[in-house]
């Protein structure tokens, strides 16, 4: 039906920006057969236009597209760098959007509740916490939870590791950033000494990798060194708290010289929770065990006889940070989800009901027992 697809065999570079099969079948179903539609991925969104790389003959090339045939007024409906698309290159247009994969979406600082799409159909979540500075440990478990969510594997990877001389403190340092990701690897790097950095390149080589963290962390600096050469502008932190202004101000998808391709996004000031119940429990995955054992399925921790969360913090084998940071990052995903979805706010609201009228009961029993 697309004489193009047959040219795309698993060697063409088009594979290298994660093409493949699967893409290839969501492509013809989305082109309905309009032989004027080309597959693109989108590297670049700004201003109402995009910048595509499309398959040219053997190799690909880069063009620029208008992408007002796919506005939508839906925040998370909109295209984003990551994307694949059917692009009619006469027009110079994209028509449609691939279906996702995964995607990371964070929530805005708007009180509408609304998300935003930073990446889409991303494999790793590279999440640059820099050493300049003390270890942010519940920005970390913020992140985690939005990878998770994603679909992503999340890496931590802890930068300006030439500041910490110490081998034994940089080994802390490891550790406690191992305390809040379970399952994740985290990796000291230096992009000014080189140590670490052929181990992340090595992880990267396939696949679609997108690299995450504040102003400062030193992802600019640390894609440079990926890319082996300074495709990225860097500016210098301040000393006092180590944190940057934002260097990159668009999210920009760049093949990696060993292959696989790397989405550099501007420094995020705000983290905030988008409907990451999912990932929360991936991040706080050993709380999520311990309230299995709890005598009360519905226990909330909070003093309830029998709750094996409460007994590990006891006995130390729980950081208590940890149930606190679970604490809070639950009823912030749950504030949030309720302003978006009414019934289970009405749900929340008859929760809190029952509370206050246990409250009064409580009161008034200790009242009566004066």
């Amino acid at each position: 039906m697309f004489p193009l697809l047959s040219h795309l065999t698993p060697a063409h570079p088009f594979h290298g920006y994660g093409w493949d099969e699967g893409f290839a079948e969501s492509f013809v179903d989305c082109a309905e057969g309009d032989q004027s539609l080309t597959p693109a991925r989108i590297v670049r969104v700004d201003r109402g236009r995009c910048e595509v790389v499309v398959p040219d003959g053997a190799g690909v090339r880069t063009v620029r597209a208008d992408v007002a045939p796919v506005a939508t007024g839906d925040p998370l409906a909109i295209m984003c760098t990551g994307d694949f698309a059917a692009v009619d290159l006469g027009q110079g247009c994209v028509r449609a959007l691939l279906p996702r994969r995964t995607a990371f979406v964070r929530s805005t600082s708007s009180k509408r509740s609304e998300g935003q799409i930073l990446a889409a159909n991303v494999d790793q979540a590279v999440i640059a916490v820099s050493l300049a500075a003390e270890l942010d440990l519940g920005r970390i478990e913020r992140f985690l939870a939005l990878a998770w969510e994603s679909g992503a594997q999340p890496q931590v990877v802890l930068t300006k590791s030439d500041l910490v001389p110490d081998p034994h403190a940089l080994s802390h340092l490891v550790s406690d950033a191992e305390t809040v990701a379970p399952g994740v690897q985290v990796l000291p790097v230096s992009a000014a000494t080189g140590d670490g950095v052929d181990v992340l390149a090595a992880q990267l080589v396939s696949g679609t990798s997108v690299l995450l963290g504040q102003s400062g962390a030193g992802k600019s600096t640390l894609a440079n060194a990926l890319l082996g050469e300074a495709v990225q502008d860097v500016q210098a932190t301040r000393d006092a708290d180590g944190k940057g202004r934002h260097t990159t101000t668009t999210r920009d998808l760049l093949p990696l010289p060993w292959g696989g391709v790397l989405i550099d996004t501007p420094g995020l000031r705000g983290v905030g929770l988008w409907d990451a119940e999912e990932g929360l429990s991936q991040v706080f995955s050993e709380v999520e065990a311990l309230a299995e054992t709890c005598r009360f399925h519905d226990c909330a921790h909070q003093g309830e006889p029998g709750c094996a969360v409460l007994a590990a913090v006891a006995d130390g084998s729980l950081p208590e940070r940890r149930l606190d940071s679970y604490r809070k990052l639950m009823r912030e995903n749950q504030r949030l989800a309720a302003r978006t979805d009414a019934r289970l706010r009405a749900e929340i609201r008859r929760d809190w009901k029952q509370k206050q009228a246990l409250g009064r009961h409580m009161m008034e029993r200790k009242g009566r027992g004066r």
